[in-house]
């Protein structure tokens, strides 16, 4: 389509992870509506829909003119599964990424991490197993910094129950875990953890793996301490994970049959850096929707310039990092195929954002 407007476009959608996005805020305030109203086109959240077959898109991407912007994980496999997307931006927003034992345990270094038993959560049945990736990510990084082989600790697998599912960790005792994750503002995300800290406290396991600020509180209401926390570490292929960096994917069929449309939802994700500057309060507030959690909470978990650190683009490091761990999935098995990144990524709609760009879109946006 080469016109700016999309009349045979009735809809669009979107979807994203309960973590701090550029899309998740610009949803918020309410430009991605505003930015589609005069053509008519509805933008549409997959967070809101009940539809299981829909909500099932946010995972392997095959709702038509759909943009998602969260982990990675779920975008690379949908990619090597067969989905047919493009990668139009990268957000790379650092977060807590620590290993976690109680006192008792004795460890107090990720060198006492040698011999013991690390927690490897495991959804059955689960197309892609997020969390097992991540936590896996995250020992092995550690465990290479320390000069600690992969076989020199006792990975044990952790029954979970797959995200999403009300009855994620009912397999756990019920009682304990109602107790730690009661918080009815993000019922799902707070279970997240269940099955390994349920673990951590029956001493089935010696470390698990949490990020975030939902990891943090959950350390925190264990009463666990933090063995090393390598979500700030100085080397990026060290914080590489499934949220470092995140990125924002489309079909690839709406990128080359609308390219306006596309460029100008990109756009408005991009005004997202700028505003963020001056509204760290907002930002706050905006994230604390997202995810559930307090503000001093999302500053430890995020670092108290979080606001400022909202760009979206393709700058070379970041796209590294992705195919970086890409690498890794692949050679861990999470991946049906490979595939080349640098193939995926595609920088016509960023290209093309850069004429639709509002750097004086109004800052007072009520809350």
């Amino acid at each position: 389509m080469s016109n700016t407007h999309g009349s045979n476009i009735q809809s669009i959608w979107y979807t994203r992870c309960p973590v701090p996005t550029p899309l998740g805020i610009a949803a918020h305030l309410g430009w991605l509506d505003s930015e589609f109203a005069r053509d008519g086109i509805t933008v549409r959240s997959l967070q809101e829909t009940r539809h299981a077959a829909l909500r099932a898109s946010h995972i392997d991407h095959a709702l038509d003119h759909s943009f998602r912007q969260g982990g990675s994980i779920p975008a690379l496999w949908a990619r090597a599964a067969g989905a047919d997307t493009r990668v139009i931006a990268l957000t790379w927003v650092d977060e807590a990424q620590a290993i976690v034992a109680l006192p008792q345990a004795g460890i107090r270094s990720p060198k006492d991490l040698r011999g013991r038993r690390l927690a490897l959560p495991k959804r059955a049945g689960a197309r892609i197993d997020i969390f097992r990736a991540a936590a896996l990510r995250g020992f092995t990084s550690v465990l290479a910094l320390e000069g600690i082989g992969t076989h020199e600790v006792e990975w044990v697998d952790v029954a979970a129950a797959s995200a999403g599912d009300p009855g994620a960790g009912a397999q756990e005792p019920a009682s304990m875990v109602q107790t730690l994750f009661s918080n009815p503002a993000s019922v799902t995300s707070r279970t997240l953890y269940a099955a390994e800290a349920a673990a951590l406290l029956r001493g089935d396991v010696d470390a698990i793996y949490v990020k975030g600020s939902l990891g943090l509180e959950t350390a925190w209401l264990l009463g666990a301490e933090a063995v090393v926390d390598i979500g700030f570490h100085p080397d990026p292929h060290v914080r590489v994970n499934n949220g470092s960096p995140r990125p924002l994917t489309v079909n690839a069929a709406t990128l080359d049959e609308h390219p306006e449309i596309v460029a100008r939802f990109l756009a408005r994700v991009i005004d997202v850096g700028d505003w963020a500057q001056s509204h760290k309060d907002d930002v706050l507030a905006y994230l604390g929707r997202e995810t559930g959690s307090a503000h001093d909470w999302l500053r430890l978990a995020y670092g108290d310039d979080v606001h400022r650190r909202l760009r979206t683009g393709l700058d070379e490091s970041s796209i590294t990092a992705l195919d970086h761990f890409k690498r890794f999935l692949v050679e861990w098995d999470f991946l049906p195929a490979d595939f080349d990144v640098r193939a995926w990524v595609d920088a016509r709609a960023l290209e093309r954002a850069r004429a639709h760009r509002a750097p004086s879109r109004a800052a007072a946006t009520v809350l």
